[in-house]
């Protein structure tokens, strides 16, 4: 690379990091100054912008500010303390970020429910919600019975944006509220270090967890992605992603309305509808994960691809060998891919277009980050360490578990970990590198080259990320025991061609036949989409460990292949809704693209 070349890149990536510093400088884990004192702000600063946009509907920052006020004037009414906990159940709606806004107005912790789950997933995060209310959108009704019989703690369920038989109206109820707003002392000895609200994870094991949010760590994730894509009030962001997600509900809400832009929400992703929603709606702005970037860039050519006004998308997920060919066919000027999780402690930033670089740390900024790469065996799932005790850092361009040190003294590389202690002590990794040092494990695959530049290669374990979502192998393997029959399930993860992650596939040992069709509805009542699996291998015995482990390497080595396996193998065919005999023709069909998932 020629001086000059370096020189510009180095300009480019330090002036992004300067914008990003100076948005978010600011904020500071000791402050009283919480998330909703901050979107008050953007109220007052941009009252008459428009803030949501759903269908033939809108909310303006103001009419924002009037719905939030009336819930918090609600859970006041219910008498909901400060340090509380609401869960909402409720689906992509312009109301939704209102709803969790006056919330935090009164002080108390929403709880965001995925709303795709079903069943006891769905169950288990209300149990360990913490909450006395659950708000459920009227839509979700059946979804909520489905998980009634698995509900162990006693809520009361108010049905949103629409009435449900049996259940209060939370929309009549908020209607009588003046909306006023609530006064600040309301929320008097709450810290932005304090817990914001909760979000579900997967984890690297089990159900769902519910990860701690604090105010200092959404303040940052709504103001970062603004500074890095320069956006401005006349700016919309399309929505797509669930915003239950940190992803879409934080940062991408956050990149359009910390400076008095507009947020898009649509209820799903549709390839189709995507460029001409983009164009009626002025789209200027994209939150993606990679795997709509790949459906978009299969998709036939659309007529509006390119003329449309989005001028960066903002996500992560986009794989090398989409991204080149993503910008150029569909014309877009400036990609922001990112990393982070939800629960831990590290995040990365793509801020100068590297293709497929989730981030970048040059060692002249190294010492101002938490990160490192340590050796990692794949096959025994373990961190290597040296003759000294001690793991081992990774080398320019080997793969290796990406790790954060935990520092507790400052508020950006704090473990704030999950609600459950065990899980949280679960992330945590000790003598590291030297002795009683504490590093969060983030589960991550990454390598790291000789410019600094971070790139994505692959989740550790038994998870694995599907669908853009991570799913834990011993929550689908519980769905399918339930199943009459099956006496043992072994789930795990096969790479397929053409898609990002692995998908689903389960070995199933049976008692008996078992009838597909009732099985296929068992996992559909049982599981959201992205965790049903996708390849069935009906096996005579499964191959355990001597502490009776499934052992699960042949398995992935053989993936969904038939000329690997003499064993009977079903598909999920979404053509028909059923499991289908998987053949050599079928498999050939999936690999070559022209039979989809």
């Amino acid at each position: 690379m020629s001086l000059f070349s370096a020189v510009g890149r180095e300009y480019k990536y330090l002036t992004a990091m300067m914008r990003l510093l100076r948005k978010t400088k600011p904020v500071n884990a000791e402050s009283p100054d919480l998330i909703c004192d901050y979107m008050e702000r953007w109220v007052d600063k941009f009252s008459s912008n428009l803030a949501f946009v759903e269908d033939d509907k809108s909310f303006t920052f103001a009419q924002m500010d009037i719905y939030a006020n009336r819930v918090a004037g609600w859970a006041m009414a219910k008498n909901c303390k400060p340090g509380d906990t609401v869960a909402i159940f409720v689906q992509n709606r312009m109301e939704y970020v209102a709803l969790w806004f006056g919330l935090t107005k009164a002080g108390v912790v929403p709880a965001l429910i995925n709303y795709q789950l079903v069943g006891p997933a769905l169950a288990h995060c209300i149990n360990i919600s913490g909450s006395n209310f659950l708000i459920m959108d009227s839509e979700l009704v059946d979804a909520f019975h489905s998980a009634k019989p698995d509900i162990t703690t006693e809520i009361e369920v108010l049905s949103a944006f629409g009435d449900a038989p049996d259940f209060e109206s939370f929309d009549l109820a908020i209607s009588e509220i003046v909306p006023n707003r609530p006064p600040r002392s309301l929320r008097e000895g709450i810290l932005a270090g304090d817990e914001c609200m909760k979000m579900y994870t997967s984890g690297t094991t089990g159900m769902p967890k519910a990860a701690k949010v604090t105010h200092v760590r959404a303040q940052n994730y709504m103001l970062a992605f603004g500074a890095a894509a320069k956006s401005g009030p006349k700016d919309r962001m399309m929505m797509v992603l669930p915003l239950y997600h940190a992803t879409g509900g934080l940062c991408g809400v956050g990149a359009a309305i910390s400076n008095g832009g507009a947020v898009i929400v649509r209820r799903k992703f549709s390839a189709s509808k995507f460029w001409d929603d983009c164009i009626e709606y002025g789209a200027t702005l994209f939150m993606y994960v990679g795997e709509l970037c790949r459906f978009l860039l299969s998709s036939p050519p659309h007529e509006n691809e390119r003329n449309h006004k989005i001028k960066w998308i903002i996500g992560n997920g986009l794989r090398p060998e989409v991204w080149p060919g993503f910008v150029s066919r569909f014309n877009i000027p400036h990609v922001v891919e990112f990393y982070g999780a939800t629960e831990g402690n590290v995040s990365l930033m793509n801020v100068d277009g590297q293709v497929g670089a989730v981030g970048r740390v040059p060692d002249y900024l190294a010492h101002r980050f938490n990160i490192d790469i340590i050796r990692y065996d794949v096959e025994t799932n373990s961190n290597i360490r040296g003759t000294d005790g001690f793991c081992q850092r990774a080398d320019h361009d080997e793969v290796g578990e990406l790790i954060g040190e935990i520092r507790p003294d400052e508020a950006r590389f704090r473990f704030d970990g999950y609600e459950d202690k065990e899980a949280t002590g679960k992330k945590i990794l000790r003598n590291v590198f030297k002795k009683d040092d504490a590093w969060f494990r983030t589960g991550d695959l990454m390598k790291r080259d000789a410019l600094g530049y971070y790139y994505f290669m692959d989740r550790v374990g038994d998870t694995f990320r599907w669908k853009a979502e991570n799913v834990a192998t011993g929550e689908v393997a519980a769905a399918l025991s339930n199943f009459k029959g099956i006496t043992q399930a072994n789930v795990y993860g096969v790479k397929v061609p053409g898609y990002d992650g692995r998908a689903g596939m389960a070995s199933l040992v049976l008692e008996t036949a078992a009838d597909l069709t009732k099985l296929k509805k068992h996992i559909d009542a049982s599981l959201p989409h992205y965790a049903r699996p996708v390849f069935l291998r009906i096996s005579s015995e499964s191959e355990t460990t001597s502490t009776f482990k499934f052992k699960k390497t042949n398995l992935v080595k053989a993936g969904f292949d038939p000329a690997n396996i003499h064993e009977p193998l079903y598909y999920s065919d979404p053509d028909t809704g059923e499991y289908e005999p998987l053949n050599e023709q079928v498999y050939a069909a999936i690999a070559d693209g022209s039979k989809r998932l």
